[in-house]
Protein backbone atom coordinates (compact mmCIF):
# COMPACT_ATOMS: atom_id res chain seq x y z
CA UNK A 1 0.00 0.00 0.00
CA UNK A 2 2.97 2.51 0.93
CA UNK A 3 4.51 2.33 -2.92
CA UNK A 4 0.21 3.29 -4.10
CA UNK A 5 0.58 6.47 -1.31
CA UNK A 6 3.83 7.68 -3.40
CA UNK A 7 2.22 7.96 -6.70
CA UNK A 8 -0.06 10.72 -5.08
CA UNK A 9 2.57 12.42 -3.74
CA UNK A 10 3.13 14.86 -6.24
CA UNK A 11 -0.72 15.18 -6.53
CA UNK A 12 -0.33 16.42 -3.26
CA UNK A 13 1.99 18.81 -3.50
CA UNK A 14 0.78 20.56 -6.51
CA UNK A 15 -2.72 20.65 -4.56
CA UNK A 16 -0.83 22.91 -1.60
CA UNK A 17 1.42 24.99 -4.08
CA UNK A 18 -1.75 26.02 -6.45
CA UNK A 19 -3.28 26.72 -2.93
CA UNK A 20 -0.54 29.36 -2.13
CA UNK A 21 -0.62 30.57 -5.44
CA UNK A 22 -4.42 31.10 -5.54
CA UNK A 23 -4.41 32.59 -2.25
CA UNK A 24 -1.84 34.75 -3.22
CA UNK A 25 -3.27 35.44 -6.44
CA UNK A 26 -6.31 37.00 -4.43
CA UNK A 27 -4.53 39.62 -2.35
CA UNK A 28 -4.79 43.29 -2.84
CA UNK A 29 -1.51 44.54 -4.10
CA UNK A 30 -2.06 47.81 -2.90
CA UNK A 31 -3.02 47.05 0.54
CA UNK A 32 0.32 46.78 2.26
CA UNK A 33 0.13 46.33 5.92
CA UNK A 34 2.32 49.08 7.48
CA UNK A 35 3.75 48.40 11.03
CA UNK A 36 3.93 52.02 11.66
CA UNK A 37 0.10 52.77 12.28
CA UNK A 38 -0.57 54.66 15.03
CA UNK A 39 2.87 55.17 15.67
CA UNK A 40 4.74 58.16 15.52
CA UNK A 41 6.68 59.39 12.41
CA UNK A 42 9.66 58.58 12.39
CA UNK A 43 12.37 60.82 13.84
CA UNK A 44 15.03 62.34 10.88
CA UNK A 45 17.12 65.36 10.43
CA UNK A 46 17.31 65.72 6.41
CA UNK A 47 17.26 69.18 4.27
CA UNK A 48 14.38 70.50 2.91
CA UNK A 49 14.83 70.35 -1.32
CA UNK A 50 14.05 74.41 -1.09
CA UNK A 51 16.77 76.14 0.76
CA UNK A 52 19.05 73.12 1.76
CA UNK A 53 18.28 73.83 5.95
CA UNK A 54 18.13 71.31 7.90
CA UNK A 55 14.03 69.91 8.84
CA UNK A 56 13.33 67.44 11.51
CA UNK A 57 10.51 65.54 12.38
CA UNK A 58 9.62 68.27 15.17
CA UNK A 59 9.09 70.71 12.15
CA UNK A 60 6.85 69.00 9.97
CA UNK A 61 4.26 68.19 13.28
CA UNK A 62 1.78 69.95 14.73
CA UNK A 63 -1.30 69.84 12.22
CA UNK A 64 -2.48 67.06 10.62
CA UNK A 65 -0.66 66.70 7.04
CA UNK A 66 -0.12 64.17 4.35
CA UNK A 67 3.31 63.42 3.70
CA UNK A 68 3.69 61.94 0.04
CA UNK A 69 6.54 60.50 -1.08
CA UNK A 70 7.70 61.13 -4.73
CA UNK A 71 10.13 61.19 -7.17
CA UNK A 72 10.88 62.68 -10.74
CA UNK A 73 11.81 59.40 -11.95
CA UNK A 74 8.35 58.11 -10.90
CA UNK A 75 5.76 57.94 -13.63
CA UNK A 76 2.74 57.28 -11.02
CA UNK A 77 4.11 61.02 -9.51
CA UNK A 78 2.93 62.73 -12.53
CA UNK A 79 0.38 61.15 -12.86
CA UNK A 80 -1.03 61.68 -9.29
CA UNK A 81 1.06 65.48 -9.01
CA UNK A 82 -2.18 67.90 -10.30
CA UNK A 83 -4.66 66.25 -7.84
CA UNK A 84 -1.92 66.99 -5.04
CA UNK A 85 -1.59 70.35 -6.33
CA UNK A 86 -5.36 70.42 -5.94
CA UNK A 87 -5.78 68.98 -2.50
CA UNK A 88 -3.12 71.90 -1.67
CA UNK A 89 -5.19 74.51 -3.18
CA UNK A 90 -8.02 73.41 -1.20
CA UNK A 91 -6.05 73.56 1.97
CA UNK A 92 -4.49 70.24 2.71
CA UNK A 93 -1.70 70.79 4.37
CA UNK A 94 0.88 68.18 2.44
CA UNK A 95 4.99 67.30 3.13
CA UNK A 96 7.13 65.65 -0.10
CA UNK A 97 9.58 63.47 0.52
CA UNK A 98 11.88 63.63 -2.17
CA UNK A 99 12.62 60.18 -2.33
CA UNK A 100 16.36 58.97 -4.00
CA UNK A 101 16.10 62.02 -6.65
CA UNK A 102 18.64 64.36 -7.72
CA UNK A 103 17.47 67.51 -6.28
CA UNK A 104 17.89 69.82 -9.54
CA UNK A 105 15.78 67.71 -11.51
CA UNK A 106 13.13 67.77 -8.13
CA UNK A 107 13.34 71.56 -8.05
CA UNK A 108 12.82 71.41 -12.08
CA UNK A 109 9.91 69.53 -11.77
CA UNK A 110 8.39 71.94 -8.94
CA UNK A 111 9.13 74.79 -10.99
CA UNK A 112 7.46 73.58 -14.29
CA UNK A 113 4.51 71.28 -12.83
CA UNK A 114 3.66 73.84 -9.41
CA UNK A 115 4.64 72.82 -5.79
CA UNK A 116 1.80 71.66 -3.57
CA UNK A 117 4.11 70.53 -0.76
CA UNK A 118 4.29 73.08 2.30
CA UNK A 119 8.41 71.67 2.25
CA UNK A 120 9.95 69.40 0.70
CA UNK A 121 11.92 66.12 2.56
CA UNK A 122 15.57 65.40 0.77
CA UNK A 123 16.08 61.59 1.61
CA UNK A 124 18.60 61.28 -0.86
CA UNK A 125 19.87 57.85 0.56
CA UNK A 126 16.57 56.41 1.18
CA UNK A 127 16.78 56.72 4.94
CA UNK A 128 13.37 58.44 5.61
CA UNK A 129 12.07 55.43 2.92
CA UNK A 130 13.38 52.59 4.76
CA UNK A 131 11.98 54.12 8.28
CA UNK A 132 8.75 54.39 6.82
CA UNK A 133 8.46 51.12 4.80
CA UNK A 134 8.41 52.50 2.02
CA UNK A 135 7.88 49.99 -0.96
CA UNK A 136 8.21 52.73 -3.92
CA UNK A 137 6.70 55.88 -5.26
CA UNK A 138 4.18 57.31 -4.76
CA UNK A 139 3.34 56.54 -1.39
CA UNK A 140 1.36 58.91 1.01
CA UNK A 141 0.80 58.84 4.94
CA UNK A 142 -2.04 60.59 6.81
CA UNK A 143 -0.22 61.79 10.19
CA UNK A 144 -2.46 63.67 13.00
CA UNK A 145 -1.25 66.94 14.77
CA UNK A 146 0.46 64.47 16.92
CA UNK A 147 2.63 63.57 14.41
CA UNK A 148 1.47 59.59 14.96
CA UNK A 149 1.07 57.59 11.27
CA UNK A 150 -3.00 56.92 11.19
CA UNK A 151 -2.74 55.94 7.29
CA UNK A 152 -0.91 54.61 4.77
CA UNK A 153 -1.78 54.39 0.96
CA UNK A 154 -0.04 52.95 -1.67
CA UNK A 155 -0.27 54.25 -5.56
CA UNK A 156 -1.37 57.11 -6.78
CA UNK A 157 -3.90 59.99 -4.92
CA UNK A 158 -6.84 60.57 -7.29
CA UNK A 159 -10.16 62.14 -6.92
CA UNK A 160 -11.77 58.34 -6.08
CA UNK A 161 -8.90 57.38 -2.97
CA UNK A 162 -9.34 60.62 -1.62
CA UNK A 163 -12.89 60.61 -1.83
CA UNK A 164 -13.21 56.67 -0.71
CA UNK A 165 -10.80 56.36 1.84
CA UNK A 166 -8.26 59.06 2.52
CA UNK A 167 -10.59 62.01 2.93
CA UNK A 168 -13.19 60.44 5.75
CA UNK A 169 -10.13 59.61 8.48
CA UNK A 170 -8.78 62.92 7.26
CA UNK A 171 -12.14 64.19 8.30
CA UNK A 172 -11.63 61.70 11.59
CA UNK A 173 -8.16 63.52 12.13
CA UNK A 174 -9.37 66.65 12.04
CA UNK A 175 -12.02 65.89 14.31
CA UNK A 176 -9.62 64.26 16.77
CA UNK A 177 -7.49 67.63 16.93
CA UNK A 178 -10.45 69.34 17.83
CA UNK A 179 -11.37 67.56 21.20
CA UNK A 180 -10.16 69.14 24.34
Amino acid sequence: MAPRLKLFLPLLIFVVLAGFLYRGLSLDPMALPSALIDKPLPAFTLTALADGRELSREDVIGEPALFNVWATWCISCRAEHPYLQRLADSGVPIYGINYKDEDEAARRWLRELGDPYRANIVDREGTLGVDLGVYGAPETYLVDAAGVIRYRHVGVVDDRVWRDTLEPIWREVLAMGQQP
